[in-house]
Parts: C-alpha cells; sequence; structure tokens
C-alpha cells in the first residue's frame, strides 16, 4: 500500500471505518490482525454501515441546505 497523505474525504472515511469496527466489538481483531484478517462477512457489515451512514449524513445535509 502507498504512503501518500490521505486528502481531508479519506480520512473523514477512514476515521468512520475505525469507528464502525469499534461499534462492532471488531477493533481489536483489526489492530491484531489487520483489515485483511477480517471475514467477508465482517467487512461487508463494516461497508454497508458505512454506506448507511454517508446516505444519513448526505440526507441531513441535503435537509439542512433547504
Amino acid at each position: 500500500m502507498s504512503k501518500k497523505a490521505l486528502t481531508p474525504e479519506q480520512k473523514k472515511a477512514m476515521e468512520m471505518k475505525y469507528e464502525i469496527a469499534k461499534e462492532l466489538g471488531l477493533l481489536e481483531k483489526v489492530k491484531k490482525m489487520g483489515w485483511k484478517g477480517l471475514t467477508s462477512r465482517e467487512s461487508g457489515k463494516i461497508g454497508g454501515l458505512m454506506g448507511k451512514k454517508n446516505r444519513e449524513n448526505k440526507k441531513n445535509d441535503n435537509q439542512k441546505e433547504s
């Protein structure tokens, strides 16, 4: 993996990813084994919740603009 600096959007997404892993009780597993140590079900759960939160955030942003 490249060691390039993250954009603000990428940094926000990474923070959300860790937050969700913590909520699901997977943070210790990630710290111990890395993201590759997760099962496809665990990874999918994290990705699904990230998508859900992104949709909620966009919906809330759109409501604030109205």
